[in-house]
Protein backbone atom coordinates (compact mmCIF):
# COMPACT_ATOMS: atom_id res chain seq x y z
CA UNK A 1 0.00 0.00 0.00
CA UNK A 2 3.09 2.47 0.66
CA UNK A 3 6.16 1.40 -0.97
CA UNK A 4 9.16 4.36 -0.61
CA UNK A 5 12.55 3.74 -2.08
CA UNK A 6 15.96 5.03 -1.55
CA UNK A 7 13.87 8.52 -0.21
CA UNK A 8 16.29 11.44 0.16
CA UNK A 9 15.73 14.84 1.24
CA UNK A 10 18.03 17.46 2.48
CA UNK A 11 17.40 21.33 3.65
CA UNK A 12 19.51 24.28 2.91
CA UNK A 13 21.97 22.52 0.49
CA UNK A 14 25.45 24.02 0.60
CA UNK A 15 24.79 26.59 3.61
CA UNK A 16 26.05 26.61 7.03
CA UNK A 17 22.61 25.42 7.66
CA UNK A 18 22.42 22.15 5.31
CA UNK A 19 20.28 19.50 6.96
CA UNK A 20 20.23 15.77 5.54
CA UNK A 21 16.66 15.05 6.93
CA UNK A 22 15.98 11.85 4.79
CA UNK A 23 19.31 9.76 3.81
CA UNK A 24 17.70 6.98 1.23
CA UNK A 25 15.28 5.61 3.25
CA UNK A 26 13.09 2.61 1.96
CA UNK A 27 10.31 1.52 3.89
CA UNK A 28 7.59 -0.94 2.61
CA UNK A 29 3.89 -0.74 4.15
CA UNK A 30 1.50 -4.09 3.24
CA UNK A 31 -2.24 -3.43 2.93
CA UNK A 32 -3.55 -3.51 6.76
CA UNK A 33 -0.12 -2.82 8.25
CA UNK A 34 -0.47 -0.38 11.36
CA UNK A 35 3.07 0.87 12.17
CA UNK A 36 4.10 2.92 15.16
CA UNK A 37 7.60 5.07 14.31
CA UNK A 38 9.31 6.98 16.83
CA UNK A 39 12.59 8.21 16.86
CA UNK A 40 15.04 11.17 17.90
CA UNK A 41 14.82 14.94 18.03
CA UNK A 42 15.20 15.30 14.21
CA UNK A 43 15.36 11.29 12.83
CA UNK A 44 13.18 12.36 10.08
CA UNK A 45 9.54 11.56 11.39
CA UNK A 46 7.71 14.42 10.40
CA UNK A 47 10.14 14.96 7.27
CA UNK A 48 8.89 11.64 6.11
CA UNK A 49 4.67 12.66 6.71
CA UNK A 50 5.30 15.41 4.52
CA UNK A 51 7.15 13.89 1.98
CA UNK A 52 4.33 11.55 1.47
CA UNK A 53 1.61 14.21 1.67
CA UNK A 54 3.68 16.01 -0.74
CA UNK A 55 4.51 19.21 1.47
CA UNK A 56 8.21 19.13 -0.63
CA UNK A 57 9.02 16.77 -3.40
CA UNK A 58 12.32 14.79 -2.08
CA UNK A 59 15.65 15.57 -3.97
CA UNK A 60 15.68 11.65 -5.00
CA UNK A 61 13.80 8.54 -4.26
CA UNK A 62 10.13 7.42 -5.53
CA UNK A 63 7.13 7.47 -3.01
CA UNK A 64 3.94 4.77 -4.23
CA UNK A 65 0.68 4.75 -2.65
CA UNK A 66 -1.53 1.57 -3.77
CA UNK A 67 0.78 1.62 -6.84
CA UNK A 68 0.57 4.92 -7.82
CA UNK A 69 3.65 6.90 -8.49
CA UNK A 70 2.97 10.12 -6.35
CA UNK A 71 6.84 11.35 -6.39
CA UNK A 72 5.73 14.67 -8.46
CA UNK A 73 2.32 14.95 -7.65
CA UNK A 74 1.47 17.91 -6.03
CA UNK A 75 0.05 17.73 -2.63
CA UNK A 76 -4.00 19.26 -3.23
CA UNK A 77 -3.96 15.46 -5.64
CA UNK A 78 -2.73 13.04 -2.90
CA UNK A 79 -4.96 13.80 -0.76
CA UNK A 80 -7.40 12.12 -3.01
CA UNK A 81 -4.95 8.62 -1.13
CA UNK A 82 -4.48 10.27 2.49
CA UNK A 83 -6.45 10.73 5.42
CA UNK A 84 -3.97 12.45 8.05
CA UNK A 85 -4.30 13.60 11.76
CA UNK A 86 -1.92 16.36 13.50
CA UNK A 87 -0.01 17.22 16.48
CA UNK A 88 -2.72 20.17 16.95
CA UNK A 89 -5.80 20.06 17.49
CA UNK A 90 -6.68 23.11 16.11
CA UNK A 91 -5.62 21.91 12.40
CA UNK A 92 -7.51 19.55 9.93
CA UNK A 93 -11.17 21.20 10.98
CA UNK A 94 -12.84 24.38 10.24
CA UNK A 95 -13.61 25.42 13.71
CA UNK A 96 -16.10 27.96 12.86
CA UNK A 97 -18.53 25.55 11.43
CA UNK A 98 -20.40 23.22 13.24
CA UNK A 99 -19.69 19.40 13.75
CA UNK A 100 -22.30 18.20 11.23
CA UNK A 101 -20.85 20.49 9.32
CA UNK A 102 -17.01 19.85 9.30
CA UNK A 103 -18.13 15.86 8.60
CA UNK A 104 -20.25 16.38 5.59
CA UNK A 105 -17.16 18.67 4.21
CA UNK A 106 -14.70 14.90 4.94
CA UNK A 107 -17.47 12.98 3.00
CA UNK A 108 -17.44 14.56 0.08
CA UNK A 109 -13.78 15.11 -0.10
CA UNK A 110 -13.02 14.28 -4.24
CA UNK A 111 -16.24 14.07 -5.31
CA UNK A 112 -17.80 17.03 -7.69
CA UNK A 113 -19.50 19.50 -6.24
CA UNK A 114 -22.94 20.72 -6.78
CA UNK A 115 -25.63 23.25 -5.46
CA UNK A 116 -27.98 20.84 -3.00
CA UNK A 117 -28.23 21.23 0.47
CA UNK A 118 -25.26 21.62 2.81
CA UNK A 119 -26.19 18.20 5.10
CA UNK A 120 -29.59 16.17 4.53
CA UNK A 121 -31.57 14.78 6.84
CA UNK A 122 -30.05 11.35 6.38
CA UNK A 123 -26.44 12.33 6.71
CA UNK A 124 -27.33 13.81 9.50
CA UNK A 125 -28.49 10.98 10.88
CA UNK A 126 -25.27 8.67 9.57
CA UNK A 127 -23.27 11.56 11.50
CA UNK A 128 -24.92 10.92 14.72
CA UNK A 129 -24.29 7.35 15.06
CA UNK A 130 -21.13 8.09 13.95
CA UNK A 131 -20.08 10.47 16.55
CA UNK A 132 -22.18 8.22 19.22
CA UNK A 133 -19.19 5.39 18.35
CA UNK A 134 -17.16 7.90 20.16
CA UNK A 135 -18.55 7.42 22.94
CA UNK A 136 -18.12 11.42 23.94
CA UNK A 137 -21.82 12.34 23.55
CA UNK A 138 -21.18 14.47 20.96
CA UNK A 139 -24.26 12.85 18.76
CA UNK A 140 -26.17 15.05 20.83
CA UNK A 141 -23.89 18.42 19.53
CA UNK A 142 -24.37 18.50 15.87
CA UNK A 143 -24.81 21.83 15.77
CA UNK A 144 -21.65 22.55 18.45
CA UNK A 145 -18.97 25.04 16.29
CA UNK A 146 -15.81 22.81 16.30
CA UNK A 147 -13.70 25.26 17.91
CA UNK A 148 -15.77 25.20 20.98
CA UNK A 149 -14.88 21.33 21.97
CA UNK A 150 -12.05 20.30 24.08
CA UNK A 151 -8.74 19.43 22.25
CA UNK A 152 -9.21 15.57 23.01
CA UNK A 153 -12.81 15.97 21.45
CA UNK A 154 -11.75 17.90 18.49
CA UNK A 155 -9.06 15.21 17.54
CA UNK A 156 -11.83 12.11 17.88
CA UNK A 157 -13.86 14.14 15.69
CA UNK A 158 -10.96 14.57 13.66
CA UNK A 159 -9.79 10.69 13.40
CA UNK A 160 -13.83 10.01 12.46
CA UNK A 161 -13.42 12.87 9.21
CA UNK A 162 -9.68 11.49 8.09
CA UNK A 163 -10.66 8.00 7.99
CA UNK A 164 -14.59 8.50 6.91
CA UNK A 165 -13.56 8.10 3.03
CA UNK A 166 -11.41 5.20 4.37
CA UNK A 167 -7.71 6.37 2.86
CA UNK A 168 -5.21 4.47 1.01
CA UNK A 169 -3.05 5.57 4.19
CA UNK A 170 -4.13 7.01 7.07
CA UNK A 171 -1.21 8.98 8.73
CA UNK A 172 -0.84 10.20 12.09
CA UNK A 173 1.52 12.87 13.16
CA UNK A 174 1.76 12.61 16.91
CA UNK A 175 -1.45 13.19 16.68
CA UNK A 176 -1.96 12.67 20.74
CA UNK A 177 1.16 14.86 22.02
CA UNK A 178 -0.95 17.87 22.93
CA UNK A 179 -3.65 15.92 25.05
CA UNK A 180 -3.18 15.55 28.99
CA UNK A 181 -2.05 11.56 29.79
CA UNK A 182 -6.02 10.73 30.24
CA UNK A 183 -7.36 12.03 26.85
CA UNK A 184 -4.69 10.94 25.12
CA UNK A 185 -5.40 7.23 26.26
CA UNK A 186 -8.86 8.06 25.33
CA UNK A 187 -8.08 8.89 21.72
CA UNK A 188 -5.38 6.28 21.14
CA UNK A 189 -8.13 3.40 22.39
CA UNK A 190 -10.55 5.01 19.31
CA UNK A 191 -7.49 4.93 16.96
CA UNK A 192 -6.49 1.94 18.00
CA UNK A 193 -10.23 0.59 17.06
CA UNK A 194 -10.97 2.72 14.36
CA UNK A 195 -7.70 1.43 12.28
CA UNK A 196 -8.60 -2.07 13.55
CA UNK A 197 -12.19 -2.35 12.31
CA UNK A 198 -11.61 -0.72 8.99
CA UNK A 199 -8.25 -2.38 8.17
CA UNK A 200 -6.87 1.05 7.35
CA UNK A 201 -3.07 1.36 6.65
CA UNK A 202 -1.71 3.32 9.32
CA UNK A 203 1.55 5.20 9.55
CA UNK A 204 1.81 6.62 12.72
CA UNK A 205 4.80 8.95 14.78
CA UNK A 206 4.74 9.26 18.55
CA UNK A 207 6.80 10.13 21.25
CA UNK A 208 5.62 7.54 23.55
CA UNK A 209 7.76 4.28 23.80
CA UNK A 210 5.63 2.43 25.62
CA UNK A 211 2.49 3.21 22.71
CA UNK A 212 4.75 2.26 20.08
CA UNK A 213 5.47 -1.12 21.64
CA UNK A 214 1.21 -1.37 22.76
CA UNK A 215 -0.38 -0.17 19.35
CA UNK A 216 0.27 -1.76 15.54
CA UNK A 217 1.80 -4.94 14.28
CA UNK A 218 4.68 -3.20 13.58
CA UNK A 219 7.67 -0.60 14.83
CA UNK A 220 9.92 1.46 13.19
CA UNK A 221 12.95 3.60 14.44
CA UNK A 222 14.45 6.63 12.77
CA UNK A 223 17.69 7.68 13.02
CA UNK A 224 19.60 10.64 10.99
CA UNK A 225 16.97 10.27 7.85
CA UNK A 226 16.67 6.11 7.74
CA UNK A 227 15.68 3.24 9.78
CA UNK A 228 17.96 1.56 12.08
CA UNK A 229 14.82 -0.83 13.74
CA UNK A 230 12.31 -2.32 12.34
CA UNK A 231 10.10 -5.41 14.77
CA UNK A 232 6.56 -6.83 14.04
CA UNK A 233 4.52 -9.65 15.14
CA UNK A 234 5.54 -11.70 17.66
CA UNK A 235 9.11 -10.29 18.24
CA UNK A 236 7.71 -6.67 18.50
CA UNK A 237 5.11 -8.28 21.51
CA UNK A 238 7.73 -9.42 23.50
CA UNK A 239 9.74 -5.83 23.07
CA UNK A 240 9.94 -3.65 26.61
CA UNK A 241 11.30 -0.09 26.33
CA UNK A 242 14.49 -1.05 27.45
CA UNK A 243 14.84 -4.02 24.61
CA UNK A 244 13.99 -0.59 22.38
CA UNK A 245 16.55 0.88 23.80
CA UNK A 246 19.09 -1.35 23.44
CA UNK A 247 18.14 -2.03 20.17
CA UNK A 248 18.71 1.25 18.97
CA UNK A 249 22.06 1.53 20.53
CA UNK A 250 23.08 -1.58 18.68
CA UNK A 251 21.63 -0.42 15.44
CA UNK A 252 23.01 3.87 15.23
CA UNK A 253 25.79 3.45 17.21
CA UNK A 254 24.20 6.38 19.43
CA UNK A 255 22.16 7.36 22.57
CA UNK A 256 18.57 7.81 21.95
CA UNK A 257 18.10 11.46 22.16
CA UNK A 258 14.20 12.38 22.54
CA UNK A 259 13.42 13.89 26.35
CA UNK A 260 9.87 13.01 25.72
CA UNK A 261 10.00 9.53 24.64
CA UNK A 262 12.54 8.73 27.51
CA UNK A 263 9.87 10.02 29.90
CA UNK A 264 7.53 8.04 28.64
CA UNK A 265 9.22 4.87 29.83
Amino acid sequence: MLKITNLQKTFNPGTINEKVALDGLNLHLKDGDFVTVIGGNGAGKSTLLNAICGVWKPDFGTIEIGGVDVSHMPEHKRAQFLGRVFQDPMKGTAPDMEIVENLAIAARRGTRRKLIPGVRKAEREEYRQLLKTLDLGLEDRLTTKMGLLSGGQRQAVTLLMASLKRPKLLLLDEHTAALDPKTAAKVLELTNRIVTENKLTTLMITHNMKDAITYGNRLIMLCDGHIVVDVEGEEKQMLTVEDLLNMFVRASGKVFANDRAILSR
